[in-house]
């Protein structure tokens, strides 16, 4: 079920925090208060638990999942001293640990050759899915094009020779495809950079392709260079409220209060009307709702295809009566492909300060005179 407010190729879905280094820091927690109780009973037997356990805890302690560094945003994948990348999974299952450098990679989502891209490594890139939507010429040259999950075509797969296929999942189910290329032969490893709800935790991913490349070195530089910018662009006072999207199959999507959307918008000191604190999927309101929001709303964005105001009056007839129509609205729709591809999605992951920036500008009480970098005004 798609959300105007996220990426078009997947849905947000509310995780739980810690997943696979959650596990681990209770299993840490319980070995520790089973030694303090030995240590109390004053027996013989003591010195064995004694020992016992502080062997358990050692060998935790040594094990790939411990030493990966932690990282300061992102919360689904580390990076050990000697450079491997461990990924973790949201459902608890057991970590992936990846070795680089790596020359071959399938990429199924286009966010994916934006993190290469902005380190030089796009030339790694040997296949993707919907190749015709990347904004990326250099890859939609060589690349070839492996199709979408259930249609996956694993004859270009292989004749791809990857080193690496990487995917990700909008369900804690594991894609059924990745049993197949196991077989086949095809490592294949699930990344959770789409269920990062913060901003900077999505464009620290650009560490992993990084690591994954060699190019470690270039990675840091880039994500110290988009933290340092998007946080001295953090407005502290909220200044507008934002209405957000259009109906999709008649169901209007708003975006919940812990979503990467929503973060984005308060950032740039903006208040996302209908947002459901704590949550981080998406919720939905009726017409009578988001009509009741567009008499409030300073500024209307993200107004799915629409380019023009002519456009949005033709979706549904109440739009020619929301009074935010005549102030401010602005659709992320600046960088669209011929294909029908968004730059939006495929290098504002790794580039959030630029949008961060866009919603400054939008936001301020001042015209927009500064080139936007994704967003078009919708006139």
């Amino acid at each position: 079920m798609p959300n105007l407010a996220t990426s078009p190729r997947r849905i947000d879905r509310k995780t739980a925090f810690g997943g696979a280094l959650r596990v681990n820091t209770a299993t840490f927690s319980r070995k520790k208060a089973i030694l303090a109780a030995v240590l109390t009973q004053k027996r013989p037997l003591a010195l064995f638990c004694v020992s016992t356990w502080l062997c358990l805890l050692l060998a935790a302690c040594s094990s790939p999942v411990q030493q990966a560094v932690q990282m300061e945003y992102a919360q689904w994948f580390g990076i050990t001293e000697s450079g491997q990348v461990v990924v973790y999974s949201p459902s608890g299952a057991d970590p992936d640990t990846l070795e680089g450098p790596v020359g071959r990679l399938v990429c199924m989502s286009s966010s994916y050759v934006g993190f290469l891209e902005a380190i030089g490594a796009d030339e790694t890139v040997v296949a993707v899915s919907g190749l015709d939507y990347l904004g990326n010429e250099a890859v939609r040259t060589h690349a070839v094009e492996v199709g979408y999950d259930a249609a996956l075509n694993y004859e270009a797969i292989l004749q791809a020779k990857p080193d690496l296929f990487l995917t990700y999942s909008v369900s804690a189910v594991e894609p059924p495809y990745l049993a197949k290329l196991r077989d086949l032969g095809v490592r294949s490893v699930v990344l959770s950079e789409h269920l990062e709800s913060h901003p900077l935790a999505r464009a620290e991913y650009v560490k992993l392709f990084g690591a994954l490349t060699g190019r470690l070195q270039e990675a840091d530089s880039v994500f110290a260079a988009v933290r340092d910018n998007y946080l001295s662009l953090v407005q502290e006072e909220p200044r507008k409220k934002v209405l957000i999207n259009i109906p999709y199959a008649d169901i209007w999507y708003i975006p919940g209060g812990d979503n990467y959307m929503t973060r984005l918008v308060e950032d740039a000191g903006g208040v996302l009307l209908g947002s459901e604190p704590g949550q981080q999927e998406s919720g939905t309101i009726g017409l009578e709702q988001a009509y009741a929001y567009a008499q409030e709303a300073d500024v209307w964005l993200n107004p799915g295809w629409c380019r023009t105001r002519e456009q949005l009056r033709s979706v549904h007839p109440l739009f020619e009566y929301f009074p935010v129509l005549e102030k401010s609205v602005w659709n992320n729709t600046l960088q669209t492909t011929e294909g029908g591809g968004n730059r939006f999605w495929e290098t504002g992951p790794v580039h959030p300060d630029l949008i961060l920036e866009d919603l400054v500008h939008i936001f301020s009480d001042k015209p927009v005179q500064a080139p936007l970098h994704y967003f078009l005004h919708v006139e």
